[in-house]
């Protein structure tokens, strides 16, 4: 807690409630990182086991959500938090919410590389290779970039979310090619396309976390504004 610069309260078990609340927040993102890894994994080792674990693993991100929903709920009705107190709280409310996405289109990827394993698709699940390990890093950076409330970090994050679009856009015009090529290529492709955009919709996540960090930090509400802007709001203190 110390290294967030949290307020110190009267009450020690506040601050081990803050504390507990965001170790929570790291345990089921930790959790989500291994469930992105796992599903790229699986399409790359054409491993059905491994699927299926992603699959049913989604559970447990869902578990982890409920947790820390109520236990913000808790602190909140209880301590009446204010201030940077406050901002933690919504700012790992609107995490969570965004982590359980992230978790439910993982379980998608690995429901389609299930589906595909025995088919000829498998072939074109490969296209997804490098937009996979961008997102997962991305993914990777603004965990850690949430662990320590770093606006930098966070920063870094948020730039590479326009990388990640070209990469979708790149994939989305190749795949395109390869049905009015093939007509009869357009049901395994559509899958290959909805794993794409489940791809980039994780980006688009962890942009939205890095957002998060950026209110937490400097109490900016900073959604939607571009990242030339967002450099601006953060850096003109």
């Amino acid at each position: 807690m110390d290294k967030l610069n949290l307020s110190k309260h009267i009450s020690s078990q506040f601050n081990e409630e803050l504390e507990q609340i965001r170790n929570h927040v790291m345990s089921m993102g930790g959790l989500i990182e291994r469930q992105l890894y796992d599903a790229l994994a699986a399409i790359a080792n054409s491993d059905s086991e491994l699927a299926q674990q992603v699959i049913a693993n989604d559970l447990k991100v869902n578990d982890w959500e409920l947790q820390i929903d109520k236990e913000c709920t808790r602190v909140i009705a209880k301590r009446q938090p204010a201030a940077s107190d406050l901002r933690l709280i919504m700012a790992i409310l609107k995490s969570i919410n965004d982590l359980e996405r992230i978790g439910d289109e993982t379980r998608r990827i690995a429901k389609v590389a299930l589906e595909s394993f025995n088919s000829d698709q498998q072939d074109l699940l490969v296209n997804l290779d490098n937009l996979g390990r961008h997102v997962a890093q991305m993914l990777h950076d603004v965990l850690d970039a949430f662990a320590r409330m770093d606006v930098e970090a966070a920063l870094t994050v948020h730039k590479e979310d326009k990388k990640v679009d070209r990469e979708y856009e790149a994939i989305t015009r190749q795949l395109m090619t390869y049905m009015i090529e093939d007509p009869r290529s357009i049901p395994k492709v559509m899958n290959v396309l909805w794993s794409a955009r489940s791809l980039e919709r994780i980006g688009d996540r962890c942009k939205n976390l890095s957002e998060y960090i950026i209110f937490f930090v400097k109490g900016k509400v900073v959604r939607h504004a571009s990242h030339e802007k967002l450099e601006q709001e953060v850096r003109g203190d």
